[in-house]
């Protein structure tokens, strides 16, 4: 991965809108069990639209054998929810199974055909249902699994070939609570993290200029956020790579930089020029509103991520629980004492090693590591 030089943090301001609390992204939260489908006047609710997937696969698959989509976990149900495919996307490991009863095999097959074809756009993934995914365009991922002969799988034929492939050559079996389970696992190549970023570098680099951020920081958010998976989903209700939250920062962008009404949709922001765009516009909004008075840049810099993840009020009240005594507190003190304040002092221990991560990732990419 090419190495890149971070770029300097202006101090540069604007006049946006009163002070954001809320965290922007991707935080924990706990979820309830809804029993039915989402209703058409609540289908973009994300909690209610996972919990739904939730109960038709544990009621095929028991609770223990059940997995989620995440934000670093593609996962997608097919065939009644009686067949899966599994993407770790940390572990570099693919996952396709299967408990149907009637034509196990088969199923397997289309699902592994399915997965390996899987579509670059994940609007037509089709994630919170069973269905089929609409084949269309270049494959996700297509250069980062290969097949038995070595070579990417971008047509059907190979992608069938392959699949009957593994089934041969690499089928297992295995007894789960409610009867047995069907399953391949395959690896993806050594530098599949890197062909992910490489696949939005463009959209990376036009969004960093666009906003005056650096480009090593929308990389190494993307990393930690969700290894590149542009699928990932959270129940905080984040989407897509950056795991934008449409009512908090998705909002902003929308009402501070875009000046449209309303919020980001779920396809809005699980289009990927899209989901950068607003990550990067609302660090923008950060720098030249929330923590603008924060003075030393790198100081500011160690402030604008923690405050991505754990809001701005989480920043502050690291400091002093008064907002104004706060700001006075972080800029009386050095940017190391800063650091140490924010993943020591934190409220939240997940902001605290939120920080940390992706100043390693940063450091990463700026000595040409990935």
């Amino acid at each position: 991965m090419k190495k890149f030089l971070l770029l300097s943090l202006l101090l540069s301001g604007c006049s946006l809108a009163p002070e954001q609390t809320t965290p922007p992204c991707d935080c924990s939260s706990n979820v309830p069990s809804y029993p039915q489908p989402p209703s058409t006047t609540d289908k973009h609710n994300i909690n209610q639209l996972l919990a739904y997937i939730s109960n038709k696969a544990k009621e095929r698959w028991g609770k223990d054998e059940f997995v989620e989509a995440g934000k670093h976990r593609y996962v997608k149900y097919l065939d009644g929810y009686n067949t899966r495919a599994h993407i770790d996307f940390e572990a570099g490991k693919i996952y396709v199974s299967t408990i149907a009863q009637h034509q196990p095999i088969e199923k397997l097959q289309k699902a592994i055909t399915q997965t390996l074809l899987m579509p670059a756009d994940p609007q037509h993934a089709e994630l919170f249902s069973d269905k089929e995914a609409i084949l269309r365009g270049k494959p996700f991922l297509l250069g980062q699994v290969v097949d038995h002969e070595g070579k990417p799988i971008e047509w059907q034929w190979r992608a069938n070939r392959y699949s009957n492939y593994l089934i041969d050559t690499q089928l297992q079996k295995k007894s789960i609570q409610r009867g047995h389970a069907y399953y391949v696992e395959i690896n993806m190549v050594n530098d599949h993290l890197e062909q992910r970023e490489y696949q939005y570098a463009g959209i990376i680099r036009d969004a960093a200029k666009r906003y005056d951020i650096p480009e090593d920081l929308i990389f190494s958010i993307i990393k930690t956020e969700s290894s590149f998976n542009p699928y990932a989903v959270s129940h905080a209700g984040a989407y897509g790579l950056m795991q934008v939250i449409p009512k908090t920062a998705g909002a902003d962008v929308f009402n501070l930089v875009k000046n449209k009404p309303g919020i980001p949709t779920k396809e809005y922001l699980f289009d990927p020029a899209n989901n950068i765009d607003t990550g990067a516009a609302y660090f923008y909004i950060l720098k030249n509103r929330y923590l603008k008075e924060v003075k030393h840049p790198t100081s500011k810099h160690f402030s604008m991520i923690s405050a991505y993840n754990g809001g701005t009020g989480g920043v502050l009240a690291t400091f002093d629980s008064d907002r104004k005594r706060a700001m006075v507190k972080l800029n009386s003190l050095a940017p190391t004492q800063v650091y140490d304040a924010l993943t020591t002092k934190h409220p939240k221990d997940e902001a605290r090693r939120y920080l940390q991560k992706v100043l390693y990732f940063q450091k990463g990419f700026n000595e040409g590591k990935v």
